[in-house]
């Protein structure tokens, strides 16, 4: 199975913008129920009354409909910083589409459309936004900012991220995440969409980058991005199968159901080390089935930009 010469030609999204604005708007109708829904211009957000704070700002339509007390919290009081980082790697283009569409996504392609999703939530908000894109190469930076230019721009590069897949080089996973730490020199919320996948790099290297991201007081989400039929459930049919790393070129041929065993072990240890490592340094951890909705992510994410704020 030569997972490479499946991979996307054509550019990622013809109209990104949109498509953004489609998972925006199909998640804002999912939360009927969610303090968030139903909010006007005048504030940004809500967020749980604590006891003992002024009830001055309470939201009494919205205790008389949840029977739950929440504040109104104003756009002056909310503006944050938040980077954004996309991994662009050879791995990120698994499994192999065809075309890529809201129903047949690979990582990469969930990622861009997460983070372009992520990035119009931070426009509403008048947050400031920055964006890092690295594969072989660092091959995008721009610092946080809010101006509705800015947001274009971020929004063009996404949209060229998988215009050229990158060659296979290799990933130094590590390298770009201590690069781009070093980088943010202010509090920032940093989400990471990645699959964690690098090449000739042992794990702890790789754990000391991700440390290395909290530098600074940064509050840091890490979407661990995988396709969980192959990947983590490895369902393939025990028919003789060619195998190709994405990253190295390496081939093997073999019966999946010969590995199977050692291989998901081998898969459920290095994933239980690395929740560890994200547990002892404060990083939020979240796995992501690339076949699922985005409401997982979003729903994260304004979780912990609420708890940022």
């Amino acid at each position: 199975m030569d997972l490479q010469s499946e991979l996307h030609k054509a550019p990622l999204f013809e109209n990104l913008p949109l498509l953004v604005k489609q998972v925006v708007e199909g998640y804002i109708s999912g939360i009927h129920k969610s303090p968030f829904h139903g909010y006007s211009a005048e504030f940004a957000e809500h967020k749980i009354y604590n006891p003992g704070e002024s009830t001055k700002h309470i939201d009494w339509k919205l205790f008389a409909r949840t029977d739950k007390l929440y504040t109104k919290k104003y756009e002056e009081e909310t503006n944050l910083r938040c980077h954004l980082i996309v991994d662009n790697s050879a791995s990120m283009y698994y499994p192999p589409v065809k075309r890529l569409d809201l129903d047949h996504l690979n990582k990469i392609g969930f990622a861009v459309l997460a983070a372009g999703a992520l990035m119009q939530l931070l426009k509403k908000q008048r947050d400031a936004v920055g964006l890092s894109v690295f594969s072989d190469a660092y091959q995008y930076y721009a610092p946080e900012k809010g101006s509705e230019r800015h947001y274009q721009m971020l929004m063009g590069a996404l949209g060229e991220v998988a215009l050229q897949p990158p060659d296979r080089k290799g990933t130094a996973l590590h390298t770009y995440l201590h690069l781009i730490a070093e980088k943010l020199k202010r509090r920032s919320l940093v989400v990471l969409f990645t699959d964690m996948l690098q090449t000739e790099v042992d794990d702890e290297r790789l754990f000391e980058a991700l440390r290395h991201l909290k530098y600074n007081k940064h509050e840091v989400l890490l979407f661990h991005l995988t396709d969980r039929k192959t990947e983590l459930d490895f369902a393939f049919e025990n028919t003789p199968r060619r195998f190709t790393d994405v990253e190295t070129g390496q081939r093997i041929d073999l019966y999946p159901e010969n590995v199977r065993e050692s291989y998901q072990q081998a898969l459920q240890e290095y994933l239980h080390a690395l929740r560890l490592v994200c547990g002892r340094y404060n990083i939020k951890y979240l796995q992501v089935d690339v076949a699922e909705p985005f409401a997982r992510v979003m729903n994260a994410f304004m979780v912990e930009r609420q708890r940022f704020a």
